[in-house]
C-alpha cells in the first residue's frame, strides 16, 4: 500500500473519529438520532469520495490532503485556515449543547432530515467540482500545468464548491436539531465570500485565462445573484 494511501486512510478514520467524539460527547448520549444521521451523511459520502480519488486520480487527492495553514501560500489565507476550524467545532459544540439543553424549540423531525439532505446536497456538488477540476486543491495555488476549468459546475458559477459548503452550513444546524447554529451560519459564509474574493485575486493575477472565464461566468455562488 502507498504512502499517500496510508495517509488517506489516517486522515479519514481521524477525522471520522474526531467528528464522533465532536457530536457525542457534548450530547452525552448514544440516543441522538440526529447525530448519527447526521455524521452518517456527512462521513459516508466523503469516505467514497477519498476511495474514488485513490483509485482515478492520486494527484488529486494529494492536493485534497494537503491543507491547513502551513499549506497556505499567503498570509491572508493561513490566517482564514487556522482560524475556521476552531470556529468550526464551537459552532458545533453550540448546535448538540442547543439540542441536549432545549435552549432553542425543538426542531421537526422531518426538518432535520431536510437539513441532512441539504448537507448531502453540498456533499454531491464538492464531488461534481473534483470531478471536473483535477486542479482543486484544498489550499489557494497554482499547480503546475493547471488550466483554467469552464465545464460541469464551473459553468455555472465561478466557485461551485464554495456554492456546496454554504448548502452544508445551511442544512448542518437543523440536521443537528439546532436553531441556535444559524447564528453562526452568517459568520461562515462572510469567511468563505472573504476567501473566495482574495482567491480570485490571486487567480487573476497567476492562472491565465481566468480574468476572461471571469467575464464568461458572471456569478460567483448564486447563479443570477452574485
Amino acid at each position: 500500500m502507498s504512502n499517500l494511501n496510508l495517509r488517506a486512510i489516517r486522515a479519514t478514520l481521524s477525522g471520522g473519529i474526531a467528528f464522533f467524539m465532536l457530536i457525542f460527547l457534548p450530547a452525552w448520549t448514544l440516543d441522538y438520532w440526529q447525530g448519527w444521521v447526521f455524521l452518517g451523511t456527512f462521513m459516508l459520502p466523503l469516505t467514497l469520495i477519498t476511495v474514488w480519488m485513490a483509485v482515478y486520480d492520486t494527484e488529486l487527492l494529494e492536493r485534497r490532503l494537503r491543507g491547513g495553514p502551513r499549506a497556505e501560500r499567503t498570509a491572508v489565507q493561513k490566517r482564514f485556515t487556522a482560524v475556521a476550524p476552531f470556529v468550526g467545532i464551537v459552532a458545533v459544540v453550540i448546535m448538540v449543547f442547543d439540542h441536549r439543553f432545549g435552549w432553542s424549540p425543538a426542531v421537526p423531525a422531518w426538518l432535520s432530515l431536510v437539513g441532512d439532505a441539504l448537507v448531502a446536497l453540498g456533499i454531491a456538488i464538492y464531488f461534481l467540482v473534483i470531478r471536473a477540476n483535477r486542479f482543486a486543491a484544498a489550499t489557494v495555488e497554482i499547480a503546475e500545468g493547471q488550466i483554467v476549468v469552464s465545464t460541469g459546475p464551473y459553468a455555472v458559477v465561478r466557485h461551485p464548491m464554495y456554492a456546496g459548503a454554504i448548502l452544508f452550513l445551511v442544512g448542518a444546524p437543523i440536521a443537528l436539531g439546532s436553531w441556535w447554529g444559524f447564528l453562526f451560519t452568517p459568520l461562515f459564509i462572510g469567511g468563505l465570500v472573504w476567501r473566495l474574493l482574495n482567491e480570485e485575486k490571486f487567480l487573476n493575477t497567476n492562472l491565465p485565462g481566468y480574468t476572461e472565464y471571469g467575464r464568461e461566468v458572471r456569478y460567483r455562488l448564486v447563479p443570477h445573484i452574485w
